[in-house]
Order: C-alpha cells, then sequence, then structure tokens
C-alpha cells in the first residue's frame, strides 16, 4: 500500500499549525483561508519550510 505524503502548514496570522495531504489542498498560487482564524494569503504562504512548498508543487 502506498502511503501518501503530507506538507506541514502554519498559519502567518494565528500560528495554527497542522497538516494536509497535498491533494487536499489548493494549487500553491490560489487563495487559501485558515481553518482557524479565516485569514486569506496564498496557499504557498501556509507552507512550513521551503521543502513543504516543493512537495505541494511537485504531488499535485
Amino acid at each position: 500500500m502506498a502511503h501518501e505524503a503530507y506538507v506541514q502548514l502554519v498559519c502567518p496570522e494565528c500560528q495554527k499549525q497542522w497538516e494536509s495531504t497535498p491533494s487536499e489542498l489548493p494549487s500553491h498560487a490560489e487563495n487559501f483561508s485558515c481553518p482557524n482564524c479565516h485569514a486569506t494569503r496564498r496557499m504557498a504562504e501556509f507552507m512550513r519550510t521551503d521543502r513543504d512548498l516543493e512537495n505541494l508543487k511537485r504531488l499535485q
């Protein structure tokens, strides 16, 4: 059974941290709203590290 990769996210506004699979997220250039505080920014701004952003781009 294949394991799906996870990316780590952090809200730039409220600092909430969580993980998600790339298939559950919009493209890195699309807007995304924090599930905690509802701040809206580009999805790329929620990636915790550059590696998470690279994985999001690669796996979508």
